[in-house]
């Protein structure tokens, strides 16, 4: 008697391999075939969980938000309360790392969610997904700032979110330049070391800025 296969798992085989196509050779380069072959699965058992390219790429971004959630939960918001000076850095840059492309795995990450950005730009199928990942990412360093003090916690997790994004597109792409990730890691301290002046009155009122 054959043994019987776990769809769950199986899927899952199929969306790592969508995911690894995408991180490779973006979006144009996974193909209901190409994720076969890197799945080890028949074209017909990828179409079995998967209409086509488009329902592909949202499971790629899905498991790439998904991956970085994980990541957020472990850097609760209630141990950032009452940081000051560099240990509030140390937190708030430790917690938006998580979404950054400062190693290799988080690379790949960021490169599959930057890739459904830019397809939602002409796909309205992705737009709301996108937005969806924006809106989430927001709310979570909106509510950091809040914990650390920070003033006008909306306005600076905007600005924070515009950095991230700015930041991400360089560093995985060609006109990066040389912003490796020590040199990434370096300009978003920087970034996030002037947001977190804006708390450094309330810090002087408490126990100091800590620099």
């Amino acid at each position: 008697m054959a043994a019987r296969i776990d769809p769950e798992r199986r899927r899952g085989q199929i969306v790592e391999a969508a995911f690894r196509l995408v991180a490779a050779e973006g979006t144009e380069g996974m193909s209901l075939r190409k994720v076969a072959e890197e799945s080890g699965l028949n074209i017909g058992s990828v179409r079995h969980y998967f209409d086509g390219h488009r329902d592909l790429l949202a499971a790629a971004a899905t498991e790439a938000g998904d991956r970085m959630g994980r990541r957020l939960a472990r850097h609760p918001l209630e141990d950032m309360r009452g940081l000051r000076g560099d240990a509030a850095l140390d937190a708030l840059q430790a917690l938006v790392e998580a979404v950054m492309p400062v190693d290799e795995e988080r690379r790949g990450e960021a490169v599959v969610v930057m890739e459904l950005i830019m397809a939602a730009r002409t796909k309205p199928v992705f737009r709301a997904m996108a937005e969806r990942m924006g809106a989430d990412l927001r709310t979570v360093l909106q509510e950091a700032l809040e914990a650390l003090s920070v003033p006008d916690a909306g306005l600076a997790a905007e600005q924070v979110a515009a950095v991230v994004g700015g930041l991400t597109l360089d560093a995985i792409t060609p006109h990066g330049g040389d912003l490796d990730e020590d040199r990434l890691r370096t300009v978003l301290r920087e970034h996030l070391r002037l947001v977190l002046g804006a708390a450094a009155p309330a810090a002087r009122d408490g126990a100091g800025t800590g620099r």
